[in-house]
Order: C-alpha cells, then sequence, then structure tokens
C-alpha cells in the first residue's frame, strides 16, 4: 500500500494492468446483477437532474418507464446509488449492438454535457472507500478478466488508464505524486 496525501492506495491499485475490452465484456459493468446501480455522490444527484432531459433520448422506453415509476436515485443506507432495470442495468444505460454504454458519456463526448458521469462509474474498477480512512481499492469482477489481459498485453498500468478519472477526483498535483510514487514501490 502507498499513502498519497493521506489517501491510502491499495497495492493491487498500483500493480494491476488494466485496459477495458468492450468488445469482450459488453459493458459488464453497467448491467451487474444485483439490482444496485452505480454508487452517487450527494452532488452528483443534482448533476443527473440537469443531464436528464438532455440524455433522455438516449434511453429506451423500458429504462424511461423505469425512471418515471422508480425515480434515478434510491437511497441505499446512507448513500445514494442509480436505480436498475430489471435488478441489472443502470436505468441510464443505453445498448449498441449488444453492448451498454452510458447516456450521460454519450453525451459529453458529443459536446452535449459538461459533466461526464457518475465518478463511481469513471473510476471503475476502482473503489473508494472511506471507513475508517480514505483508500482507493481495486474491486474485481470475472466480466472483466478481458481488460486484465488486455492491460498485460498493452502494458498498460490501472492508474495510467485512469488518469482522467483520478485527476477529476484528486487534482493532477495529486496525480502526479501517485504515479512518481507508484514507480518507487
Amino acid at each position: 500500500m502507498i499513502i498519497v496525501d493521506g489517501i491510502e492506495i491499495d497495492q493491487q491499485v498500483v500493480d494491476a494492468r488494466f485496459a477495458c475490452d468492450l468488445s469482450q465484456c459488453k459493458g459488464a459493468c453497467c448491467t451487474l446483477h444485483g439490482g444496485s446501480g452505480a454508487p452517487l455522490l450527494d452532488e452528483e444527484l443534482n448533476e443527473i437532474a440537469k443531464a436528464l432531459p438532455l440524455v433522455e433520448k438516449y434511453l429506451s422506453v423500458e429504462h424511461k418507464e423505469e425512471i418515471k415509476k422508480s425515480g434515478y436515485a434510491e437511497k441505499i443506507g446512507d448513500h445514494f446509488s442509480t436505480v436498475c432495470y430489471d435488478h441489472r442495468a443502470c436505468v441510464f444505460v443505453y445498448y449498441d449492438d449488444g453492448t451498454a454504454h452510458c447516456t450521460f458519456e454519450k453525451a459529453f463526448l458529443a459536446g452535449e454535457l459538461s459533466w461526464r458521469k457518475p465518478l463511481s462509474c469513471h473510476l471503475f474498477p476502482v473503489r473508494v472507500s472511506a471507513d475508517p480512512s480514505v483508500r482507493l481499492r481495486f474491486e474485481y469482477i470475472s466480466e472483466c478478466s478481458a481488460a486484465l489481459d488486455r492491460g498485460k498485453s498493452q502494458n498498460t498500468p490501472l492508474p495510467v488508464f485512469l488518469r482522467d478519472a483520478l485527476t477529476r477526483l484528486y487534482g493532477k498535483e495529486w496525480y502526479h505524486r501517485f504515479l512518481d510514487l507508484s514507480k518507487e514501490v
């Protein structure tokens, strides 16, 4: 484990090689069985509310109906997460040729939104735990095995793959300190 400005980073985050391979996983991280969607920060609820009118055009009829019926976020314990359709797909998923994609990211990449997507989605497969201290940990799901293989074959360190997300979370200076420290380990 390394520590950067009080943030603990599990060694697996430092050591893993990772590069998403949507052709293999089909966006499985957005459609995990269990009914609990993407963890949300409280301030992201406002971002979603503002973005909803812009991303609705990308949603299926079923997902629009689920949002009308259940809303787009639910409180689980002390935290919020996105609502899921059929206990699987996040309600903000759209499908292209059988692969799940994020409507927020689609609108962001099209220049329609300045907010990319929930931070927990942007950081995946890294999760932020805050009990008792803030810690970044790797969350393995079997559906990401192709991403691990691809990361190894391309020699893409997980921190490099997550550069934009980690910079979004902690800033450029923190990210560069993290890279420097991870090279020393």
